[in-house]
């Protein structure tokens, strides 16, 4: 499912991601698949303008939920988090934001889950980029499971269709996108 966000704010992302971040060529991706096309979400998601809207939609997204924290993995949830933390201050409900590492961290507090300190039993939305097999999803709702913690609802820019949702509904979680591949497949 994608959003029914405010058509305005996804019409710009949609046309700020079709001119800036999709190719159509062949890549190889993260999952080792070769492809036809790929979307550079961190050219969009590392502007001003990308930061804004995806930030402001995803808000909207989840306005009507509760919640203790947005984050996600890193690198794909890192640049748009700060938004997500500007916009919410402004509008005068501040969230608590968190990321995600690789690993635990070698030294000082040897921390996987950067960020405020939520409590036990955190009831989290995870945010990424582009969501192709949903790896990185899956791995964050386990790490956030030894945290104590609970993924409510994932959503990602982009859902390439290929498993994603699949693989994070096995886990109990909604994935939910802002575009799907074939948005911009059909355009």
């Amino acid at each position: 499912m994608s959003c029914n966000c405010c058509h305005e704010d996804r019409d710009q992302l949609f046309q700020i991601l079709k001119e800036k971040a999709f190719f159509k060529e062949k890549i190889i991706l993260s999952s080792g698949k070769e492809s036809d096309y790929y979307i550079d979400a961190r050219r969009i998601t590392l502007s001003s303008d990308g930061a804004y809207f995806c930030a402001k939609i995803i808000l909207d997204m989840v306005k009507d939920e509760t919640y203790d924290a947005i984050g996600g993995p890193t690198l794909g949830a890192d640049p748009f988090l700060g938004a997500l933390n500007v916009l919410s201050h402004q509008a005068g409900q501040p969230l608590k934001t968190f990321i995600i590492r690789k690993a635990p961290k070698a030294h000082g507090k040897q921390q996987q889950i950067e960020g405020p300190l939520l409590p036990d039993n955190a009831e989290v939305v995870l945010v990424d980029d582009v969501a192709t097999t949903g790896k990185a999803f899956v791995e964050s709702i386990d790490v956030l499971a030894k945290a104590g913690m609970r993924a409510k609802k994932a959503i990602c820019i982009v859902d390439r269709g290929e498993g994603a949702k699949e693989a994070v509904v096995a886990k109990g979680v909604e994935l939910v996108s802002i575009f799907t591949a074939e948005d911009f497949l059909n355009n």
